[in-house]
């Protein structure tokens, strides 16, 4: 990929929900690569309907003129040492890297509580403070060998997850080291609370990759008053392409002058009730308008 520019992907989310299935269930991977494609999308990140093997992945995205972004890996470092970690992570990583990608997005998700609809958004876990520096260290670890093996480790800061906040976000920063970047979700940052440009100002030099969710303010407020989940706040439609809810892209963007790789429009809706083509379409459009406007090279 090149470093000299930025470039828009997209994620298969939007039309095949990875945590509730039962949206876009039935829709085909060939109709998601087709619309991402047409929608004007350069490349597009793993889903659960993908193929896991480098050859058969590969030459799907080579039939529709799409690259690998990079995929999701669900981490368990609360659970397990840094090299039970690395060991399990090797056949995503190298799956990634056979098809292209310089990061991989990692979360910690042992005791996350996104994907399970009856638990409400406000019971999720947290560390305790005296947590966070072996858990920095351990992470620092895997990042390093995520590093020897020609890619970046970009950690997900996630609703529902123990790095949701902005202190958190914070906390995850200072106990790491440079081999763990950070992944800027606009959507999960003012989801949870924080500021995307503030974080976007404060970490720019340790940015290694965005995700540009928009959110729907009323539905936010919706969530937290009627203590939903996270499942059921997608649902709702607390997610949107960008342009379409309350986040400033331009000035968030205008915070990363020397931010060169993929801008990714990860914005999980109801397939049923939010078009995946016409939202991705307006997206794109929408994302290239704010990323020129921001002065970052296209």
């Amino acid at each position: 990929m090149s470093d000299t520019r930025i470039r828009l992907g997209t994620n298969p989310i939007a039309w095949s929900n990875d945590d509730l299935r039962t949206l876009g269930g039935a829709t085909p991977l060939e109709t998601c690569l087709a619309e991402a494609k047409q929608a004007g999308f350069e490349g597009i990140e793993l889903g659960h309907k993908f193929p896991r093997t480098a050859p058969e992945l590969n030459a799907v995205l080579d039939a529709h003129g799409l690259a690998l972004v990079s995929g999701w890996y669900s981490a368990e470092l609360l659970r397990r040492d840094a090299r039970a970690e690395i060991a399990a992570i090797q056949p995503h990583l190298n799956l990634l890297r056979d098809c292209g990608a310089n990061v991989l997005i990692f979360a910690e998700t042992s005791n996350a509580i996104h994907g399970d609809q009856s638990i409400p958004l406000a019971k999720r876990p947290r560390l305790e403070a005296g947590d966070w520096r072996g858990f920095g260290a351990r992470m620092t670890e895997v990042g390093k060998a995520v590093a020897d093996a020609g890619l970046a480790l970009v950690y997900h800061h996630h609703m529902g997850t123990v790095v949701e906040s902005a202190e958190e976000i914070a906390r995850l920063m200072d106990s790491t080291g440079d081999s763990v970047k950070l992944l800027l979700d606009t959507g999960h940052a003012t989801f949870g609370g924080a500021d995307p440009v503030a974080l976007a100002r404060t970490y720019r030099d340790r940015i290694g990759h965005v995700h540009t969710k928009d959110i729907r303010q009323p539905v936010m407020g919706r969530v937290w008053q009627d203590g939903l989940s996270f499942l059921d706040a997608v649902v709702e439609g607390v997610f949107t392409v960008p342009g379409d809810g309350m986040v400033d892209f331009r000035a968030v963007l205008s915070e990363l002058p020397h931010y060169r790789g993929w801008l990714v429009i990860e914005a999980e809706q109801d397939p049923e009730k939010a078009n995946p083509l016409h939202y991705a379409t307006m997206g794109c459009r929408n994302l290239a308008r704010f990323a020129r406007e921001a002065g970052l090279p296209a």
